[in-house]
């Protein structure tokens, strides 16, 4: 069962802040490199909710053949998705700081079962299909465990994708949850300017997904819709975000889809993250 109490919430809104945190550390420690910023600072909430709380998996058993899956579609998401990790005991958060260091484990598409990196991302769009693969084995062999997939939004242009949405609907995957990360920005701009998705819970929901829609960035919400689902059809939450959420300067910019950040703009990021600056 899924503590959708108020008290859970508040817990997992203060893991959010620290995940926050830990990206805006990343992304300075990554230098000229630059990393993801935006769309990383958008899925930050859904992250705490998934591995502080919906999540089965234990760090010391990361690879227990009955674990729930976690697969990030969108895996340039990386600097809200190790933090998670380091929240859920898989990383000891002094390594986040290695970030895209040569050597280190922590890459930009990184893939390392050990720490809780199940898959290694590729083009957008395959996810959803490597996703469903799990959900018929885990069915197949009598598992409870439950399979997530993070998707951005620009990624549902993909034919794929939609190959992939009538799969899981006619084999009635209900242990098959994905996620869209609605922040309506693409690295080309606005998702309704470059292929119009809109109206996308109808159109789950007409290939027959149990489509529930929620923010994004309250931990409240999305502890809801992760609750909700059908005993005999996939999931589908449909979060509304920002991207580059809790940076004033970075909020809604396709420019912060990939960039690298200066003293100046990490110290004003990381005191408005922590509530001490005027915006």
């Amino acid at each position: 069962m899924i503590d959708c109490s108020s008290e859970n919430a508040k817990r997992l809104a203060e893991m959010s802040r620290s995940i926050r945190l830990d990206a805006i550390d990343m992304a300075l420690a990554s230098g000229s490199n630059g990393s993801h910023l935006g769309g990383s600072l958008s899925c930050v909430e859904i992250m705490s909710v998934l591995y502080g709380e919906v999540l089965n998996i234990d760090s010391k058993q990361p690879e227990d053949p009955d674990r729930d899956r976690f697969i990030p579609s969108k895996n340039h998401c990386v600097l809200a998705h190790l933090p998670a990790l380091a929240e859920a005991g898989f990383i000891p958060h002094e390594e986040l700081l290695e970030f895209q260091k040569d050597g280190g484990r922590l890459t930009g598409y990184p893939m390392r079962k050990e720490i809780g990196l199940e898959y290694s991302g590729g083009s957008l769009g395959m996810a959803l299909s490597v996703g469903i693969g799990m959900a018929l084995k885990l069915r197949e062999r009598g598992s409870r465990a439950r399979v997530y997939i993070l998707m951005g939004d620009g990624e549902l242009n993909e034919g794929e994708v939609w190959e992939g949405i009538m799969a899981a609907a006619h084999y009635r995957l209900s242990n098959l949850t994905a996620i869209i990360d609605r922040n309506h920005l693409s690295y080309d701009g606005d998702t309704e300017d470059v292929m119009h998705l809109e109206p996308l819970a109808d159109k789950f929901v007409s290939f027959g997904w149990h489509t529930v829609c929620c923010s994004g960035h309250d931990t409240a919400d999305l502890l809801r819709a992760f609750s909700d689902r059908s005993d005999d059809a996939p999931q589908m939450v449909i979060a509304d975000t920002v991207k580059g959420k809790g940076v004033s300067f970075m909020e809604n910019l396709p420019e912060w889809h990939h960039h690298s950040i200066t003293q100046k703009q990490y110290e004003q990021a990381r005191a408005e993250i922590i509530g001490e600056a005027e915006i």
